[in-house]
Protein backbone atom coordinates (compact mmCIF):
# COMPACT_ATOMS: atom_id res chain seq x y z
CA UNK A 1 0.00 0.00 0.00
CA UNK A 2 1.19 3.44 -0.61
CA UNK A 3 2.54 4.83 2.09
CA UNK A 4 0.71 8.54 2.32
CA UNK A 5 2.16 9.23 5.79
CA UNK A 6 5.69 9.03 4.17
CA UNK A 7 4.86 11.68 1.40
CA UNK A 8 3.57 13.67 4.04
CA UNK A 9 6.67 13.84 5.76
CA UNK A 10 9.06 14.37 2.59
CA UNK A 11 6.24 17.55 2.20
CA UNK A 12 6.96 19.08 5.45
CA UNK A 13 10.99 17.94 4.98
CA UNK A 14 10.91 20.37 2.09
CA UNK A 15 9.25 23.35 3.20
CA UNK A 16 6.14 22.18 1.01
CA UNK A 17 3.29 21.54 3.38
CA UNK A 18 -0.08 23.45 3.26
CA UNK A 19 -2.44 23.99 6.19
CA UNK A 20 -5.36 25.93 6.52
CA UNK A 21 -5.81 28.84 8.65
CA UNK A 22 -9.14 29.56 10.43
CA UNK A 23 -10.61 32.72 9.95
CA UNK A 24 -13.36 34.76 11.64
CA UNK A 25 -15.72 37.63 11.19
CA UNK A 26 -16.08 38.50 7.14
CA UNK A 27 -13.67 38.99 4.52
CA UNK A 28 -12.05 42.72 4.80
CA UNK A 29 -8.42 43.75 5.27
CA UNK A 30 -8.57 42.76 8.63
CA UNK A 31 -8.99 39.24 9.38
CA UNK A 32 -9.34 37.59 13.11
CA UNK A 33 -7.32 34.28 12.98
CA UNK A 34 -6.20 32.72 15.81
CA UNK A 35 -7.06 35.82 18.41
CA UNK A 36 -5.17 38.59 16.80
CA UNK A 37 -6.26 40.80 13.80
CA UNK A 38 -4.15 40.57 11.64
CA UNK A 39 -3.68 42.97 8.29
CA UNK A 40 -4.66 40.93 5.03
CA UNK A 41 -2.58 41.11 2.04
CA UNK A 42 -3.60 37.33 0.31
CA UNK A 43 -7.05 38.41 -0.42
CA UNK A 44 -8.67 38.24 -4.05
CA UNK A 45 -11.65 40.87 -3.13
CA UNK A 46 -9.74 43.43 -5.15
CA UNK A 47 -12.47 45.86 -5.10
CA UNK A 48 -13.55 45.36 -1.55
CA UNK A 49 -17.46 43.99 -2.07
CA UNK A 50 -17.20 40.50 -0.49
CA UNK A 51 -18.75 42.39 2.75
CA UNK A 52 -20.35 45.65 0.68
CA UNK A 53 -23.26 46.58 2.41
CA UNK A 54 -25.72 46.96 -0.78
CA UNK A 55 -24.70 43.14 -1.85
CA UNK A 56 -25.74 42.17 2.16
CA UNK A 57 -28.84 43.91 1.86
CA UNK A 58 -29.58 42.41 -1.53
CA UNK A 59 -28.89 38.85 -0.08
CA UNK A 60 -31.67 39.60 2.50
CA UNK A 61 -33.85 41.03 0.32
CA UNK A 62 -33.75 38.19 -2.09
CA UNK A 63 -33.98 35.19 0.49
CA UNK A 64 -37.78 35.40 1.44
CA UNK A 65 -38.44 35.37 -2.09
CA UNK A 66 -35.76 32.91 -3.42
CA UNK A 67 -35.39 30.76 -0.20
CA UNK A 68 -32.00 29.04 0.45
CA UNK A 69 -30.52 26.50 -1.41
CA UNK A 70 -30.92 25.26 -5.04
CA UNK A 71 -32.31 22.36 -4.85
CA UNK A 72 -32.35 20.63 -7.97
CA UNK A 73 -29.90 21.20 -10.98
CA UNK A 74 -30.61 23.62 -13.77
CA UNK A 75 -31.96 20.50 -15.85
CA UNK A 76 -34.50 19.74 -13.25
CA UNK A 77 -36.37 22.48 -11.51
CA UNK A 78 -33.28 24.05 -10.24
CA UNK A 79 -33.04 26.46 -13.06
CA UNK A 80 -34.51 29.80 -10.75
CA UNK A 81 -35.82 33.38 -12.20
CA UNK A 82 -32.80 34.58 -10.15
CA UNK A 83 -30.47 32.31 -12.13
CA UNK A 84 -32.11 33.39 -15.48
CA UNK A 85 -31.44 37.39 -14.19
CA UNK A 86 -28.34 36.92 -13.01
CA UNK A 87 -27.15 35.51 -16.59
CA UNK A 88 -29.01 38.01 -18.49
CA UNK A 89 -27.08 40.66 -16.63
CA UNK A 90 -23.50 38.94 -17.08
CA UNK A 91 -24.21 39.03 -21.12
CA UNK A 92 -25.03 42.68 -20.43
CA UNK A 93 -21.89 43.46 -18.65
CA UNK A 94 -19.64 41.47 -20.69
CA UNK A 95 -20.97 43.33 -23.86
CA UNK A 96 -21.72 39.10 -24.92
CA UNK A 97 -25.07 37.66 -26.47
CA UNK A 98 -25.43 34.84 -24.05
CA UNK A 99 -23.90 33.51 -20.39
CA UNK A 100 -24.32 30.09 -18.19
CA UNK A 101 -23.74 30.37 -14.69
CA UNK A 102 -21.45 27.98 -13.27
CA UNK A 103 -21.44 26.96 -8.90
CA UNK A 104 -17.18 27.72 -9.26
CA UNK A 105 -14.92 28.80 -11.75
CA UNK A 106 -12.94 25.49 -11.15
CA UNK A 107 -16.13 23.75 -12.84
CA UNK A 108 -16.27 26.23 -15.60
CA UNK A 109 -12.97 25.77 -17.01
CA UNK A 110 -13.73 21.94 -16.69
CA UNK A 111 -16.95 22.00 -17.95
CA UNK A 112 -16.03 24.53 -20.95
CA UNK A 113 -12.76 22.71 -21.95
CA UNK A 114 -13.87 19.50 -21.98
CA UNK A 115 -17.52 20.04 -23.55
CA UNK A 116 -15.76 22.10 -26.64
CA UNK A 117 -12.55 19.84 -26.92
CA UNK A 118 -12.09 15.61 -27.52
CA UNK A 119 -10.39 12.50 -28.70
CA UNK A 120 -8.87 13.71 -32.39
CA UNK A 121 -8.97 17.52 -31.35
CA UNK A 122 -5.83 20.13 -30.21
CA UNK A 123 -5.76 21.87 -27.55
CA UNK A 124 -3.34 24.75 -27.17
CA UNK A 125 -2.60 25.92 -23.50
CA UNK A 126 -0.21 28.57 -22.20
CA UNK A 127 2.20 26.52 -19.73
CA UNK A 128 1.22 29.14 -16.77
CA UNK A 129 -2.18 28.33 -17.08
CA UNK A 130 -4.12 27.56 -13.75
CA UNK A 131 -4.60 23.99 -12.17
CA UNK A 132 -8.86 24.18 -13.67
CA UNK A 133 -7.51 25.07 -17.22
CA UNK A 134 -5.00 21.94 -16.97
CA UNK A 135 -7.40 19.86 -15.47
CA UNK A 136 -10.02 20.73 -17.74
CA UNK A 137 -7.47 19.95 -20.84
CA UNK A 138 -6.82 16.23 -19.44
CA UNK A 139 -10.86 15.77 -18.60
CA UNK A 140 -11.63 16.60 -22.63
CA UNK A 141 -8.95 13.38 -23.70
CA UNK A 142 -7.79 15.35 -26.54
CA UNK A 143 -4.36 16.20 -27.54
CA UNK A 144 -2.72 19.02 -25.59
CA UNK A 145 0.08 21.00 -26.11
CA UNK A 146 1.75 23.75 -24.10
CA UNK A 147 3.51 26.65 -25.61
CA UNK A 148 6.09 28.91 -23.75
CA UNK A 149 4.25 31.49 -21.27
CA UNK A 150 2.38 34.29 -23.60
CA UNK A 151 4.96 33.29 -26.23
CA UNK A 152 2.38 34.30 -29.36
CA UNK A 153 5.85 33.68 -31.57
CA UNK A 154 6.08 30.08 -30.62
CA UNK A 155 2.36 29.14 -30.74
CA UNK A 156 2.20 30.63 -34.19
CA UNK A 157 3.88 27.40 -35.96
CA UNK A 158 2.36 24.79 -33.33
CA UNK A 159 -0.92 25.91 -34.79
CA UNK A 160 0.30 26.21 -38.52
CA UNK A 161 1.18 22.73 -38.14
CA UNK A 162 -1.60 20.81 -36.87
CA UNK A 163 -5.08 20.35 -38.75
CA UNK A 164 -8.81 19.64 -37.16
CA UNK A 165 -10.53 20.99 -34.62
CA UNK A 166 -7.96 23.19 -31.94
CA UNK A 167 -9.00 25.63 -29.11
CA UNK A 168 -6.34 28.11 -27.52
CA UNK A 169 -6.87 28.48 -23.82
CA UNK A 170 -5.24 31.37 -21.81
CA UNK A 171 -5.79 33.30 -18.60
CA UNK A 172 -6.56 36.87 -19.13
CA UNK A 173 -4.55 38.13 -15.96
CA UNK A 174 -2.24 34.86 -14.71
CA UNK A 175 -2.86 34.24 -10.98
CA UNK A 176 0.43 33.90 -9.83
CA UNK A 177 2.26 36.49 -11.79
CA UNK A 178 -0.01 39.42 -12.13
CA UNK A 179 0.81 39.66 -15.56
CA UNK A 180 -1.81 39.84 -18.41
CA UNK A 181 -1.59 37.56 -21.59
CA UNK A 182 -1.21 39.19 -24.99
CA UNK A 183 -4.93 39.03 -25.83
CA UNK A 184 -4.72 41.07 -29.08
CA UNK A 185 -1.57 38.88 -30.76
CA UNK A 186 -3.43 35.35 -29.38
CA UNK A 187 -6.54 36.90 -31.00
CA UNK A 188 -4.87 37.44 -34.30
CA UNK A 189 -3.04 34.66 -34.46
CA UNK A 190 -6.23 32.44 -33.16
CA UNK A 191 -8.35 33.82 -36.47
CA UNK A 192 -5.42 32.98 -39.05
CA UNK A 193 -5.22 29.48 -37.93
CA UNK A 194 -9.27 28.99 -37.46
CA UNK A 195 -8.88 28.00 -33.75
CA UNK A 196 -10.73 28.61 -31.25
CA UNK A 197 -9.83 31.33 -28.26
CA UNK A 198 -11.31 30.75 -24.89
CA UNK A 199 -9.90 33.20 -21.85
CA UNK A 200 -10.16 32.66 -18.02
CA UNK A 201 -10.61 36.03 -16.85
CA UNK A 202 -11.33 34.92 -13.47
CA UNK A 203 -8.65 37.82 -12.26
CA UNK A 204 -9.38 40.95 -14.93
CA UNK A 205 -13.17 41.02 -14.43
CA UNK A 206 -14.26 44.19 -12.12
CA UNK A 207 -10.86 44.91 -12.27
CA UNK A 208 -9.67 46.09 -15.93
CA UNK A 209 -11.18 47.61 -18.97
CA UNK A 210 -13.94 49.91 -18.98
CA UNK A 211 -16.27 49.75 -16.34
CA UNK A 212 -14.30 46.84 -14.99
CA UNK A 213 -15.62 44.57 -17.70
CA UNK A 214 -12.24 42.60 -18.38
CA UNK A 215 -8.82 42.36 -20.00
CA UNK A 216 -10.84 41.54 -23.06
CA UNK A 217 -12.40 44.69 -23.85
CA UNK A 218 -9.18 46.11 -22.14
CA UNK A 219 -7.42 45.40 -25.49
CA UNK A 220 -10.51 46.59 -27.47
CA UNK A 221 -11.47 43.11 -28.31
CA UNK A 222 -15.05 41.86 -28.84
CA UNK A 223 -16.97 38.26 -28.80
CA UNK A 224 -15.85 38.30 -32.83
CA UNK A 225 -12.23 38.30 -31.42
CA UNK A 226 -12.14 36.24 -28.35
CA UNK A 227 -15.47 34.01 -28.75
CA UNK A 228 -15.70 33.00 -25.14
CA UNK A 229 -14.93 34.54 -21.61
CA UNK A 230 -15.01 32.81 -18.72
CA UNK A 231 -15.09 34.44 -15.12
CA UNK A 232 -15.39 34.12 -11.43
CA UNK A 233 -17.62 35.92 -9.13
CA UNK A 234 -15.77 35.19 -5.85
CA UNK A 235 -13.09 37.54 -6.46
CA UNK A 236 -13.47 41.78 -7.52
CA UNK A 237 -17.28 40.41 -8.13
CA UNK A 238 -17.06 39.81 -4.59
CA UNK A 239 -19.80 36.84 -4.41
CA UNK A 240 -19.50 33.25 -5.04
CA UNK A 241 -19.62 31.06 -8.46
CA UNK A 242 -18.40 31.62 -11.83
CA UNK A 243 -19.64 32.04 -15.53
CA UNK A 244 -19.19 31.69 -18.92
CA UNK A 245 -20.17 34.08 -21.95
CA UNK A 246 -20.17 34.17 -25.74
CA UNK A 247 -22.09 33.44 -28.78
CA UNK A 248 -25.56 31.86 -28.30
CA UNK A 249 -24.81 28.90 -30.33
CA UNK A 250 -21.99 28.10 -28.03
CA UNK A 251 -24.04 29.43 -24.66
CA UNK A 252 -26.97 26.84 -25.80
CA UNK A 253 -23.79 23.92 -26.73
CA UNK A 254 -22.65 24.23 -23.27
CA UNK A 255 -26.29 23.64 -21.73
CA UNK A 256 -26.04 20.20 -23.49
CA UNK A 257 -22.80 19.21 -22.90
CA UNK A 258 -21.02 20.65 -19.96
CA UNK A 259 -21.14 18.20 -17.55
CA UNK A 260 -20.17 20.33 -14.37
CA UNK A 261 -23.01 22.37 -14.93
CA UNK A 262 -25.48 19.67 -16.01
CA UNK A 263 -24.67 17.47 -13.28
CA UNK A 264 -24.71 19.85 -9.76
CA UNK A 265 -26.83 21.56 -7.71
CA UNK A 266 -27.67 24.83 -9.06
CA UNK A 267 -25.97 27.54 -6.51
CA UNK A 268 -28.31 29.54 -3.92
CA UNK A 269 -30.67 32.28 -6.18
CA UNK A 270 -30.02 34.66 -3.49
CA UNK A 271 -26.58 34.81 -4.41
CA UNK A 272 -27.34 35.71 -7.79
CA UNK A 273 -29.49 38.57 -7.00
CA UNK A 274 -26.48 39.28 -4.63
CA UNK A 275 -24.15 39.60 -7.65
CA UNK A 276 -26.51 41.57 -10.10
CA UNK A 277 -26.38 44.21 -6.98
CA UNK A 278 -22.79 43.88 -6.50
CA UNK A 279 -22.05 44.11 -10.87
CA UNK A 280 -24.36 47.51 -10.79
CA UNK A 281 -21.91 48.72 -8.23
CA UNK A 282 -18.96 47.47 -10.05
CA UNK A 283 -20.07 49.45 -13.84
CA UNK A 284 -20.34 52.63 -12.08
CA UNK A 285 -17.63 52.71 -9.48
CA UNK A 286 -14.75 54.29 -11.79
CA UNK A 287 -13.34 55.43 -8.24
CA UNK A 288 -12.57 52.18 -6.51
CA UNK A 289 -10.66 51.16 -9.62
CA UNK A 290 -8.67 54.44 -9.85
CA UNK A 291 -7.92 53.93 -5.81
CA UNK A 292 -6.53 50.50 -6.58
CA UNK A 293 -4.45 51.26 -9.21
CA UNK A 294 -3.20 54.33 -6.59
CA UNK A 295 -2.24 51.11 -4.38
CA UNK A 296 -0.15 49.18 -6.48
CA UNK A 297 2.03 52.17 -8.05
CA UNK A 298 2.59 52.99 -3.94
CA UNK A 299 3.41 49.33 -3.59
CA UNK A 300 5.74 48.69 -6.28
CA UNK A 301 7.66 52.45 -5.62
CA UNK A 302 8.36 51.05 -1.95
CA UNK A 303 8.94 47.66 -2.46
CA UNK A 304 11.46 48.75 -5.28
CA UNK A 305 13.12 50.97 -3.04
CA UNK A 306 13.67 48.61 -0.56
CA UNK A 307 15.34 46.44 -3.13
CA UNK A 308 12.58 43.12 -3.33
CA UNK A 309 12.03 41.45 -6.96
CA UNK A 310 8.70 42.27 -8.04
CA UNK A 311 7.64 40.71 -11.09
CA UNK A 312 5.85 42.40 -14.07
CA UNK A 313 2.39 43.19 -12.97
CA UNK A 314 0.23 46.41 -13.27
CA UNK A 315 -2.50 44.22 -11.63
CA UNK A 316 -3.59 44.01 -8.08
CA UNK A 317 -1.64 41.00 -7.87
CA UNK A 318 1.88 42.00 -6.90
CA UNK A 319 3.96 38.96 -6.38
CA UNK A 320 7.51 39.14 -4.56
CA UNK A 321 10.15 36.76 -5.92
CA UNK A 322 12.04 34.85 -3.16
CA UNK A 323 13.45 32.09 -4.62
CA UNK A 324 13.60 28.87 -2.22
CA UNK A 325 10.90 27.52 -0.23
CA UNK A 326 11.94 28.63 3.60
CA UNK A 327 12.90 31.86 2.69
CA UNK A 328 9.47 32.34 1.58
CA UNK A 329 8.27 30.91 4.43
CA UNK A 330 10.38 32.74 6.74
CA UNK A 331 9.58 35.73 5.65
CA UNK A 332 5.99 35.39 5.76
CA UNK A 333 5.93 34.08 9.29
CA UNK A 334 8.12 37.09 10.11
CA UNK A 335 5.45 39.86 8.41
CA UNK A 336 2.93 38.05 10.13
CA UNK A 337 4.46 38.49 13.48
CA UNK A 338 4.08 42.32 12.93
CA UNK A 339 0.78 41.77 12.25
CA UNK A 340 0.60 41.35 8.68
CA UNK A 341 -0.92 38.38 6.44
CA UNK A 342 0.59 37.71 3.00
CA UNK A 343 0.96 34.19 2.42
CA UNK A 344 3.73 32.09 0.79
CA UNK A 345 3.04 30.25 -2.35
CA UNK A 346 5.37 27.34 -2.75
CA UNK A 347 5.88 24.84 -6.04
CA UNK A 348 3.81 23.02 -7.36
CA UNK A 349 1.70 26.06 -7.67
CA UNK A 350 4.64 28.04 -9.34
CA UNK A 351 8.01 26.53 -10.60
CA UNK A 352 10.39 25.10 -8.63
CA UNK A 353 13.17 27.97 -7.30
CA UNK A 354 10.42 30.58 -7.75
CA UNK A 355 9.00 30.88 -4.19
CA UNK A 356 7.03 34.15 -3.66
CA UNK A 357 5.02 36.25 -1.18
CA UNK A 358 1.85 36.92 -3.31
CA UNK A 359 0.72 40.02 -2.27
CA UNK A 360 -2.90 41.04 -3.39
CA UNK A 361 -4.10 44.33 -3.26
CA UNK A 362 -8.29 45.84 -2.90
CA UNK A 363 -9.81 48.80 -2.67
CA UNK A 364 -10.76 48.45 0.96
CA UNK A 365 -6.53 49.38 1.44
CA UNK A 366 -5.92 52.20 2.20
CA UNK A 367 -2.02 54.15 1.55
CA UNK A 368 -1.49 53.60 5.15
CA UNK A 369 -2.16 49.84 5.34
CA UNK A 370 -0.30 49.78 2.19
CA UNK A 371 2.74 51.82 4.01
CA UNK A 372 2.67 49.56 6.93
CA UNK A 373 3.51 46.65 4.85
CA UNK A 374 6.43 48.19 3.62
CA UNK A 375 7.59 49.01 6.69
CA UNK A 376 7.18 45.51 7.61
CA UNK A 377 8.90 44.46 4.50
CA UNK A 378 11.81 46.90 5.63
CA UNK A 379 12.09 45.46 8.84
CA UNK A 380 12.15 41.76 7.32
CA UNK A 381 14.58 41.59 5.07
CA UNK A 382 16.94 40.42 7.53
CA UNK A 383 15.08 37.06 7.16
CA UNK A 384 16.11 36.53 3.41
CA UNK A 385 19.35 35.18 3.09
CA UNK A 386 20.89 36.57 0.78
CA UNK A 387 18.97 40.17 1.40
CA UNK A 388 16.91 40.83 -2.07
CA UNK A 389 19.56 42.73 -4.38
CA UNK A 390 17.97 45.56 -5.64
CA UNK A 391 16.55 44.94 -9.54
CA UNK A 392 15.59 46.56 -12.80
CA UNK A 393 12.43 46.53 -13.75
CA UNK A 394 10.60 46.40 -16.63
CA UNK A 395 7.60 48.70 -15.51
CA UNK A 396 9.57 50.91 -13.64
Amino acid sequence: MRDFAAELEQRKQAGLYRTRRQVSGPQQPYLTTGGRSLLSFCSNDYLGLANHPANLEALRNALPATGLGGAASHLICGHHDAHHKLEERLAAFTRRSAALFFSTGYMANMGVISALAGRGDTIFSDRLNHASIIDGCILSRATVRRYPHADVAALEPMLAQTSGHKLVVTDGVFSMDGDIAPLRELAAVCKAHDALLIVDDAHGVGVLGPEGRGSVPAHGLTEVDVPLVIGTLGKAIGTSGAFVAGPAVLIDYLVQKARTYIYTTAMPPSLAAATCASIDLIERDDDRRAHLKQLVARFRNGARQLGYQLMDSTTPIQPILVGDNWSALALSEALEAKGLLVTAIRPPTVPEGEARLRVTLSAAHTLDDVDQLLAGLSDCRKHLTPEPALQADKTA
